[in-house]
């Protein structure tokens, strides 16, 4: 029998998208409470986990003959990178996978929270459904980028700010690097698409905000923890900006404590929430 690969997400999901394993690749699919998870994982040579989940600890990967993590999303902050690395277990993701999903999000989010959709015909008809406005991208990789060329394409100016930036493919869509500061402080929309680091945890804090237009909204996509969601809805209270769109939570799903669901009256309103599904 050919070696084990463990697979933490239902078979089905795999077959939806017609990319099941070849008939000769052992695969084993398991859900991630599974009690016999610490014995499969010792026995497998590769393991593919979703992007979405609880934080595995780094003692599931002692011992293991695993050759190969393979997460099915951008996102590994599910995954203690330093254990791995030290055990010397390579980690593997996909990037792009959700490119397009996250920028039909996040413009349709900010076409809602702006309330474009009142006049939507008739912007449309002039070409120039969110012309003129500033998308503030913070984070320009893979998905940061595909974001910005949706918003670009209907008219939009784009400002950066990731210091790993391509520059030949932010200017190949006339999107120019801005300082943090300049960016939350002129964006008309501003967007977040970083992984979840401990440099990128509660990047967008109370000061952040204060920092941001009035009138401006933001698109919170990326992963939960990397906007302070209780400074976030304070902000929301007190009229600081126009809106917010958070389709990831600190705890997901958030508890009936979470601040974002206990906003009332017009904070409320121009809060979307979303349950993860960009």
């Amino acid at each position: 029998m050919a070696p084990t690969v463990l697979c933490l997400r239902p078979e089905g999901d795999f077959a939806r998208v017609e990319a099941l394993p070849p008939p000769g690749l052992d695969v084993l699919y398991r859900a991630p409470d599974d009690p016999a998870l610490g014995d499969l994982v010792k026995k497998a040579i590769a393991l593919v986990i979703p992007a979405v989940g609880p934080k595995l600890p780094a003692a599931l990967f002692e011992s293991t003959a695993l050759r190969l993590v393979q997460v099915t999303g951008a996102g590994v902050d599910r995954l203690d990178r330093a254990a791995l690395t030290r055990l010397r277990i390579p980690v593997a993701n996909v990037p792009g996978g959700s490119s397009s999903a996250v920028a039909e999000y996040a413009v349709t989010a900010a076409c809602l929270l702006l309330r474009r959709f009142v006049s939507a015909d008739a912007e449309i008809k002039r070409g120039n459904y969110l012309d003129g406005l500033l998308v503030g991208a913070i984070g320009f990789g893979t998905i940061g980028r595909a974001v910005a060329q949706a918003f670009q394409n209907l008219g939009c100016r784009i400002g950066y700010l990731d210091p790993a930036a391509d520059a030949l493919a932010a200017e190949a869509i006339g999107a120019s690097p801005m300082t943090f500061g300049d960016l939350l402080a002129a964006a008309d929309i501003v967007m977040l698409h970083v992984p979840l680091l401990p440099d990128t945890r509660n990047l967008i804090g109370e000061s952040e905000l204060a920092k941001m237009k009035p009138g401006a909204v933001l698109i919170q996509a990326s992963r939960g923890g990397i906007v302070d969601e209780a400074a976030l809805a304070a902000c929301l209270a007190a009229g600081g900006i126009h809106g917010a769109a958070v389709d990831v939570y600190d705890t997901e799903p958030p508890g009936s404590d979470s601040p974002l669901l206990m906003l009332k009256g017009e904070a409320a309103k121009r809060l979307l929430l979303t349950p993860h599904i960009a």
